[in-house]
């Protein structure tokens, strides 16, 4: 009893020596606060004190343009020729030669993609997976959004490989190098994750000009840091059994990586490679504003306009899109897991891949019909229709029947909540959020993350940010906050019901990957413009991912 009263009292201790120091920390900076009159530079940072860090930075992408313009215009070049060959194939036509003597081949005809994704499904996963994949692109045609779904397809078919690729080698070189792990890949994929979209458009436009090779570049950058994180965390927890049995089997540091290693961890990669496609999409009308073009595009200008039933089909193609080439790879990895038993070789490329090969000679002869009859080459518009009418009606409805509700409940939430967490965030001396906020780093792992933390934060106040900086702390604190109280007990009861799961997955799909311009503008239209608005609109956003990573956790 004595020994174990002792230890018990010895781990109190630094709780308590915490709680002291933590009371005086928050005493401190309430009397800043109340002495703000005497010392009001420790309160809000003196104007006079400010960094222009903008400037130099500006300075900086000048100075890269007039003088690295060959590397760029090389790097546009080379990822031109994949790009320009998918267009081309997809949306475009193949032009030979110039002028008058110029022959066009045609992009392969719409019939011909649709029955080859029915066969693709076919292939991976059967009869349902084939219904589900070809239904989806069947949608998009009969809707009046193919000549756009196909420009985006080009685009996703050449960013996301190169996303997975290379965050699987960022990802495998950061799992076998901790120090690089730590001081380069992690940083890195912080910056990639917390940096605005908007905020590398400027820098794209201007290194890489207004193309889709810019639209590409960025959409890398916003795609691919899931995979690097998910090849990290999916090697680090294959369980060290089966190392120790590749190493018992005499296996070569190659082929226990990529025999034994990968693998294992393939769950965990496709997660990595699921995110990877619903980013990708999901970036597509932002990166249609420096030249992607496609059904980001076509988003982007119905909600221009304020055309909210335009915007919405577009959005959803964009959500039919991203479900079958989602589903299309989870089936072909998990084919892939299963392995197959060994057969012998078929003498006949039909009998080897008869999916394959059909697959690729109805678009050749539907391709090549499609110069003598129209109806292969283009979809007909008699056989589109559209429901940009009945979305415009049911947003109006909900508008004009619910309006004082809506206005009431959005009235109580601003002055209840919003208005007092937003008056304390930017009301609270910037030198006391720097000092608290190194205190924590301190207390969470010592003198180099509190020295990271306090800089950073510091930052945000010697560049002038730090009221928008609180705003942004606010609405962002409390969207997550309501996201994860959402997301995490929906994820636990996916985790622990499979038919639920089935149910959930299909909806956090078309919230992830369902442009957020696309319900933003009719949460204007009910909530008006605003922090509520704001606020709905970042949670629905970011309910995903608490529910799909609580889900994977726990399973």
């Amino acid at each position: 009893m004595t020994v174990t009263a002792s230890a018990s009292e010895t781990r109190s201790r630094p709780i308590q020596v915490w709680l002291l120091v933590w009371a005086a920390a928050l005493g401190a900076v309430l009397v800043v606060f109340l002495l703000q009159d005497r010392l009001p530079w420790a309160v809000n940072y003196p104007a006079s004190a400010v960094v222009p860090v903008a400037d130099w930075v500006s300075a900086l992408m000048r100075w890269i343009k007039s003088n690295l313009s060959w590397l760029t215009r090389s790097i546009t070049a080379a990822l031109g020729v994949p790009l320009d060959f998918a267009l081309n194939l997809l949306a475009k036509n193949f032009k030979i030669g110039h002028g008058a003597d110029a022959y066009i081949l045609p992009r392969l005809s719409w019939v011909g993609v649709c029955a080859a994704a029915f066969l693709a499904g076919h292939a991976a996963g059967g009869r349902k997976l084939s219904l589900l994949v070809g239904g989806c692109f069947l949608y998009i045609a009969l809707f009046g959004q193919w000549t756009s779904a196909m420009l985006t397809l080009a685009l996703i078919s050449i960013a996301v490989p190169f996303c997975i690729v290379t965050g699987l080698f960022a990802g495998i070189w950061a799992w076998r190098k901790p120090w690089a792990e730590r001081l380069i890949v992690s940083p890195a994929l912080d910056l990639m994750q917390t940096i605005p979209t908007f905020a590398y458009l400027i820098p794209m436009l201007l290194l890489f000009g207004n193309s889709p090779v810019s639209a590409m570049i960025a959409t890398a950058i916003f795609a691919t840091p899931p995979m690097v994180r998910a090849t990290m965390l999916g090697l680090s927890r294959v369980p060290s059994e089966i190392d120790d049995f590749s190493e018992m089997a005499g296996c070569t540091a190659r082929q226990k990586l990529w025999r034994v290693l990968l693998p294992s961890a393939r769950p965990t990669l496709m997660v990595g490679v699921n995110q990877v496609i619903m980013l990708a999409l999901n970036m597509v009308i932002i990166a249609s504003m420096i030249g992607a073009g496609g059904l980001g595009y076509d988003v982007l200008l119905a909600l221009r306009a304020l055309k909210v039933g335009e915007a919405m089909e577009a959005g959803l193609a964009i959500v039919a899109l991203a479900i079958a080439l989602d589903r299309l790879s989870q089936a072909i990895a998990h084919k892939q897991a299963k392995g197959h038993a060994h057969q012998e070789m078929s003498p006949s490329l039909w009998q080897r891949y008869p999916n394959l090969t059909l697959a690729i000679a109805i678009l050749v002869v539907t391709t090549l019909l499609g110069l003598f009859v129209p109806v292969f080459a283009a979809v007909p518009k008699a056989i589109t229709f559209t429901t940009a009418p009945l979305w415009k009606a049911a947003v109006n409805w909900v508008t004009i029947n619910f309006f004082d509700t809506i206005e009431a409940f959005r009235v109580a939430l601003i002055l209840n909540l919003l208005n007092p967490l937003r008056a304390f965030c930017e009301g609270f001396p910037w030198l006391g959020a720097v000092f608290l906020l190194g205190l924590a780093g301190y207390q969470l792992s010592g003198f180099r993350l509190a020295v990271l933390v306090a800089a950073l934060t510091a930052f945000c106040a010697i560049t002038g940010l730090w009221e928008k900086t609180m705003a942004t702390v606010y609405l962002c604190g409390i969207s997550a906050f309501i996201a994860c109280l959402v997301g995490i007990p929906i994820g636990l009861m996916a985790s622990r019901s499979d038919r639920f799961e089935k149910i959930v997955t299909p909806v956090i799909d078309t919230l992830q990957v369902l442009p957020s311009f696309c319900f933003i503008i009719p949460v204007v239209m009910l909530f008006r413009v605003g922090d509520v608005t704001a606020m709905i609109a970042t949670i629905a956003f970011a309910v995903v991912p608490a529910i799909r990573y609580t889900n994977h956790g726990i399973r």
